[in-house]
């Protein structure tokens, strides 16, 4: 792909116009998970707990400005990244142990969320159309996000993606104006403050806003999108803050309902993604079914949107992973869409999971999943501060005390929330 020269001055540009890749990789990061978190957030803790849903949006926009500024500022992948770390395993082998780790963990992971996305995204439809079995939307689900894979190529995707994000601001920030905030009690919760007895579900909070393994797809989205080179860093800064500044804002909504409909109420919610089907009843009960069918239209755009961006962007860094075992010459149009190991891994996300869709998971590979995702933002937070803090990058572009410190701060608090999560999985 030839890269397209950066504006002349993109400051003066409207803001609109400049955001893209961000949007892309926001939108799929915030998945329904994300919104039942901050919505038990609200329900359970009223307002005490805004600080730290605004808190896990500052340490993504952190995250997500160094995965794109390292592959701007370098001219690489992320996974070029980690191939130049030491740690190499074998005499002359193309793996080290951070691209060992990331091929066992995308294979893993790839095969479980692949069935968990298929899943949340056919949950609203089937609450929209109760005569439908949920399965037969789920496996729908997984064959058009395939089809957008195969064949849309990144234009469509990106338009696609703008209007699943279209969809979710109308629903969900709509939402959040129909239960009319408190905004006094609402300003009270940016002061940061721990109820009793909720410490890592308040870190759990701040690191599950926005996304794990499709922060590092960003970098691809950029060069997909033909923004290449340290001149598009401005632009990308300003595509990063607004679309991780949306993020912030859905999160933010959801918070409100669950402050406001369901705190005061003391209505609970059934755990995972079924606590929106919950909400739903509530919202239909209490302002009439336009307003239910509105809300699960937005809670399937939320599902659907994580599904196909996890497709076109976690495929690509297959792409890339495969790429390098092969031993390919440097920038020879890694990550192409038409690469068959692209579509190698959008089949594998599509076609092995929906086994899982008519049987119990299996409880070995479900330990593995939690394991290896557990470990993965520790994982990308470190390898980010050393890359960006090492002469692999121009002195200009190194990390500054502030990006160090988000990203430290990142480190730690994944590296607690992984630890809590391993010892659960040995403990049973």
């Amino acid at each position: 792909m030839t890269a397209t020269p950066p504006p002349s001055d993109a400051s003066s540009m409207p803001r609109w116009t400049l955001i893209g890749p961000g949007l892309v990789a926001a939108a799929t990061g915030v998945g329904a998970g994300d919104l039942v978190a901050t919505l038990v957030a609200g329900a359970q803790y009223g307002y005490a707990l805004l600080w730290a849903a605004v808190a896990g949006t500052v340490i993504k926009v952190a995250l997500a400005e160094g995965v794109g500024r390292w592959t701007l500022a370098s001219g690489r992948t992320v996974f070029d990244g980690w191939s130049s770390l030491p740690g190499r395993i074998g005499t002359g082998g193309r793996l080290n142990w951070a691209t060992a780790y990331f091929a066992v963990y995308v294979v893993v992971w790839g095969f479980v969320y692949g069935a968990a996305a298929m899943s949340a995204s056919a949950l609203p439809l089937a609450a929209l159309f109760p005569a439908v079995d949920l399965k037969v939307f789920a496996i729908a689900s997984g064959l058009i996000g395939l089809g957008l894979t195969w064949w849309g190529g990144y234009r469509v995707f990106e338009t696609v993606m703008a209007g699943l994000v279209g969809l979710m601001f109308v629903t969900v920030v709509g939402l959040a104006v129909v239960v009319a905030p408190d905004i006094p009690r609402l300003l009270t919760g940016l002061w940061p403050t721990l109820p009793e007895g909720a410490l890592f579900y308040t870190l759990g909070l701040i690191g599950g806003v926005g996304g794990t393994i499709t922060m590092a797809a960003y970098g691809y989205w950029l060069r997909a999108k033909g923004w290449r080179g340290a001149g598009w860093i401005r632009v990308m800064r300003i595509d990063n803050r607004v679309a991780y500044g949306m993020t912030g804002l859905f999160v933010v909504a959801m918070l409100i309902v669950g402050a406001e409909l369901l705190h005061a109420g003391g209505v609970a919610l059934a755990g995972g993604d079924r606590g929106l089907l919950d909400l739903g009843e509530v919202l239909a009960a209490r302002f009439g079914p336009v307003v239910a069918t509105a809300f699960l239209i937005g809670f399937w755009a939320a599902s659907f949107s994580s599904l196909i961006g996890v497709w076109n962007g976690v495929s690509l860094m297959f792409a890339d992973f495969w790429a390098h075992m092969r031993g390919r010459p440097e920038d020879d149009g890694v990550g192409a869409d038409g690469a068959p190991a692209f579509k190698v891994y959008a089949l594998w996300l599509t076609f092995p999971p929906m086994a899982l869709l008519f049987m119990d998971r299996p409880v070995a590979l479900i330990i593995a999943y939690g394991a290896l995702g557990s470990l993965f933002m520790p994982f990308l937070a470190g390898t980010l501060i050393w890359l960006l803090n090492s002469n692999r990058v121009a002195p200009e572009w190194r990390n500054g005390w502030v990006s160090n410190a988000l990203m430290a701060a990142a480190a730690v608090l994944f590296c607690v929330l992984a630890g809590r999560e391993l010892v659960g999985l040995v403990s049973g």
